[in-house]
């Protein structure tokens, strides 16, 4: 068995983007309520805490939002990204300047709460095709300026990448089909363009389709809004010639009958698109 590593986000990305919060939060006055009534020199112990159960996310964010607020703030995190808490684990802890610390603390929380939120819902996700061959994958449909941390938090919760952009894969959609005059030459032209390591996947709607884009020789072919016998059918016609996935009306209440067609992938927007935010909260401990 080979081994398996946990996802990890470059450094530089999570910098970029907690700096980008931080000039969104402070403006250029900074936490004037922490400046107006705390002391410069005083400290203080908090705790981010687990207000509901669910998959933790985000904590490099958090980590690096007290880290860039000032010098002096010590931090230390209870439990590891991917992890499964309760309803009251203790997350994050802590200590320093009073003022640095509850200027960061919405950031910092922010970026915690929604990610995790990502990762809780992939694992329900997840949970319901165990059993089965199926990954469950995220798509494009992200927050702007957050998709690196969203598909990592997906990652946190036991689900697969799609493409991150326009640019590391050919998903050849309905339009360009219908601008390029059909599913072989749409193919056809992305073969001829493509370099050797871009895989090229269509999306189909028919079965017809899908015979097509076989025959064109797709990596992997993308069925849309398919029901769950046509899915059946699909594999049965494709038998293993290319990678198969399924799309459109993803729910939790019908993934486990998609992943039971035998399909390879099963992507949804819901997971990044409609996650509730983790119930996770800051609180002063000590002061």
């Amino acid at each position: 068995m080979s081994a398996s590593y946990p996802p990890a986000l470059p450094r530089h990305i999570v910098e970029a983007t907690v700096r980008r919060a931080f000039e969104e939060d402070l403006g250029q006055a900074g936490d004037i309520t922490s400046q107006a009534t705390i002391a410069p020199g005083a400290t203080a112990v908090a705790r981010i805490n687990a207000r509901e159960g669910g998959v933790v996310c985000g904590l490099d964010c958090a980590k690096m939002a007290f880290s860039l607020i000032g010098p002096g703030l010590e931090v230390q995190a209870y439990v590891s990204d991917g992890t499964t808490i309760e309803a009251g684990t203790d997350v994050l802890e802590v200590r320093g300047n009073a003022r640095m610390l509850l200027a960061a603390e919405r950031t910092a929380l922010n970026f915690m709460t929604h990610l995790s939120g990502i990762s809780t819902l992939t694992s329900r996700f997840v949970a319901e095709t165990e059993g089965t061959d199926a990954h469950i994958c995220c798509t494009r449909k992200t927050t702007p300026g957050l998709r690196a941390l969203e598909k990592y938090a997906v990652k946190c919760g036991g689900g697969h990448n799609h493409r991150f952009g326009l640019d590391d894969a050919i998903l050849i959609k309905d339009n360009h089909i219908a601008v390029a005059g059909g599913v072989a030459a749409a193919i056809a032209a992305a073969r001829a363009f493509a370099g050797h390591l871009v895989a090229i996947e269509v999306e189909v709607d028919t079965l017809e389709q899908l015979e097509e884009a076989l025959a064109a020789g797709a990596d992997a072919v993308l069925l849309d809004n398919m029901d769950e016998p046509t899915l059946t059918r699909a594999v049965a016609i494709t038998a293993g010639r290319a990678k198969l996935e399924a799309s459109g009306n993803v729910t939790l209440e019908r993934i486990a009958a998609i992943a039971r067609t035998g399909i390879d992938y099963i992507s949804t927007s819901r997971i990044t698109m409609a996650a509730t935010p983790l119930d996770l909260g800051l609180d002063i401990a000590i002061s």
